[in-house]
């Protein structure tokens, strides 16, 4: 192999890149109601058990994530390069993502005073995630990323029933992080000593396999990419017949859960690619996904900010609220702050990416 040859970027997939930024403005649509007190109904979370739409977003920028791994950090290794000098770089990048995730929450525990800090979260699961991901891309060959996958999988679903019952804060993710964190959860009730994270420890085993799915995901996209709807239905048939005995549950990261969403990812990634790389649609979404953690970090400081200053209850009430609210409905003037938070952000997305500005951490 020629030093040409070995220095050569890995191709950059429109698809995914468009792909990746719907999923990023729907975090922020489904993270930035106007109000909690009246959320647009499909933009709520199953409540336990379930699966609602709002429910496939963080599943599907996990699948993206290992798929980026696929397109990126794969074709680096195939065409010799160090990996010595790749773990580093893919395990810096990991700590600087749960690095931005612990600050957001430092800022959320300072200006909103929260009566403890949170130290697992969005971004700290998905560093982790890539962390891992990048790992297997790395070191592990495709058969033996595909045992781990089913390992992982058949693991943490026998933890789950030896832990018995899958009830908010009895399931044993729940018990686990409680021993291990207590107060320090999203949810915890000092009376009875029990509480839940939905970005928990022992749930982390399940995204970990969203990840490993996107990893294979992006193999099939860049081999075999008509294989990648047959995929998708396998693994929405997988999913969907082990929900009988093993529920769909984003809380707790199910095994089912992992299938169902991934299956919907692995399709949904299929259709991009038929779209935009063959047929050459429009990347819609394309700005958001070139500066991803820019888009959700800045977002989520933004609106810490107003939070804090209680700019962003007052946008609400005489924004939104008292004039939308008695014509459409309470849920409807939630919804159209929420979507005009996400046009606001695609203005300085998009002179960003005008002018080649791409925020990498």
């Amino acid at each position: 192999m020629t030093r040409s040859q070995s220095s050569q970027a890995p191709a950059r997939y429109a698809s995914v890149d468009a792909l990746r930024g719907l999923t990023v403005a729907a975090m922020l649509l489904v993270n930035n109601p106007g109000t909690w007190s009246h959320v647009y109904a499909p933009l709520a979370h199953a409540e336990w058990n379930g699966c609602t739409p709002t429910d496939l977003v963080f599943p599907f920028f996990l699948v993206v994530v290992g798929v980026s791994i696929g397109l990126g950090v794969v074709p680096r290794v195939e065409q010799g390069a160090d990996r010595g000098a790749l773990t580093r770089s893919v395990l810096m990048r990991a700590l600087r993502i749960i690095g931005l995730g612990m600050l957001l929450h430092l800022l959320a525990w300072w200006w909103l005073e929260l009566p403890h800090y949170r130290p697992l979260g969005v971004l700290q699961r998905i560093g982790v995630c890539f962390a891992a991901g990048g790992l297997a891309a790395i070191w592990l060959r495709p058969r033996t990323q595909g045992l781990c996958l089913g390992a992982l999988l058949a693991g943490y679903a026998a933890l789950l029933a030896i832990g018995g019952s899958l009830a908010p804060l009895t399931n044993l993710p729940s018990r686990v992080d409680t021993a291990l964190l207590g107060p320090l959860l999203y949810q915890h009730d000092p009376a009875t000593g029990q509480g839940h994270d939905p970005e928990g420890l022992l749930s982390t085993l399940g995204a970990l396999a969203s990840t490993l799915v996107g990893l294979h995901a992006g193999a099939l996209l860049r081999r075999r990419p008509w294989r990648l709807l047959p995929a998708a239905l396998l693994l929405l048939a997988a999913g969907a017949l082990w929900s009988h005995w093993l529920p769909f549950n984003k809380n707790l990261w199910t095994p089912s859960y992992v299938l169902w969403t991934a299956g919907w990812a692995s399709a949904a990634l299929w259709l991009a690619h038929i779209l935009v790389d063959c047929r050459q649609w429009p990347p819609v979404g394309r700005r958001f996904g070139v500066n991803a953690i820019t888009a959700y970090a800045g977002s989520s400081a933004m609106v810490l900010a107003m939070m804090a200053t209680g700019s962003w209850n007052g946008l609400w009430q005489h924004g939104f609220d008292r004039w939308l609210t008695p014509l459409a409905g309470a849920q409807a003037a939630s919804l159209a702050m929420a979507l005009a938070f996400v046009a606001l952000w695609w203005w300085p997305l998009a002179w960003m990416d005008r002018r080649g500005i791409y925020l990498k951490i």
